[in-house]
């Protein structure tokens, strides 16, 4: 079983920059693109069977979202990573991811809870064991997308998600090095099972917990 981020970020895409955009954000994310490579646009395009202007759109909103950056006659690159960073993401998100679970708790319709019930089993049947830390990382990233989307706030939804990229590709740089991915995964199910409840309080708080868990996971092996 595998975690399905790209086709939850591409249902109802339909052009090919956004296409690209997904797909090269995902590199860059789980850091099949490295901090500070340089990014070869017509090797991108071949890679992705597009053409040269669909993917240097989708380099340009990466920019924006702090996963690139241009420089005149130097060309693009990943960006690198500060790990002073992480306090700064950390504070955002440690405000606005319970928001997003207290409104998704209290705003998804019944299918939507249902989906987010159904997505809890699906982590709870995982055979932790047999999946790599980068699988792991593309169901955290599943989940919180998912979690986004049933908040119902498109404006929300669009800055959390840029956040939780910046803040899975530093816990990705680290991925080796942290004994306890499988928990932080599994850490969603009781989040969405509040959820999908309709317990706003508990989610709130569980997803606050979940945030700053993050930051001290990472922060005890730098």
């Amino acid at each position: 079983m595998t975690a399905e981020l790209l086709d939850l970020d591409s249902s109802g895409l339909t052009s090919l920059a956004d296409r690209a955009y997904v797909a090269v954000r995902d590199r860059l994310i789980m850091l099949d693109i490295r901090p500070g490579d340089p990014i070869d646009d017509d090797e991108l395009a071949k890679d992705l069977g597009v053409g040269r202007t669909p993917v240097r759109e989708a380099l340009k909103r990466l920019e924006v979202d702090r996963l690139v950056v241009s420089y005149p006659r130097r060309g693009t690159f990943a960006t690198g990573m500060d790990i002073s960073d992480l306090a700064h993401i950390s504070e955002i998100r440690a405000q606005l991811e319970p928001l997003a679970a207290r409104r998704a708790a209290e705003r998804a319709s019944r299918t939507g809870h249902a989906d987010l019930d159904e997505l809890a089993t699906r982590i709870e049947d995982l055979e932790v064991a047999g999946i790599d830390r980068a699988e792991l990382m593309r169901w955290d990233l599943t989940v919180h997308r998912a979690i986004y989307r049933a908040a119902g706030n498109p404006h929300l939804e669009d800055v959390l998600i840029r956040y939780d990229n910046l803040a899975t590709r530093i816990f990705c740089l680290f991925l080796d090095r942290l004994p306890t991915v499988d928990e932080h995964v599994g850490e969603h199910v009781g989040l969405l099972r509040a959820i999908a409840a309709g317990d706003a309080d508990r989610a709130d708080a569980l997803a606050r917990e979940h945030v700053l868990g993050f930051e001290q996971a990472i922060r005890a092996v730098i």
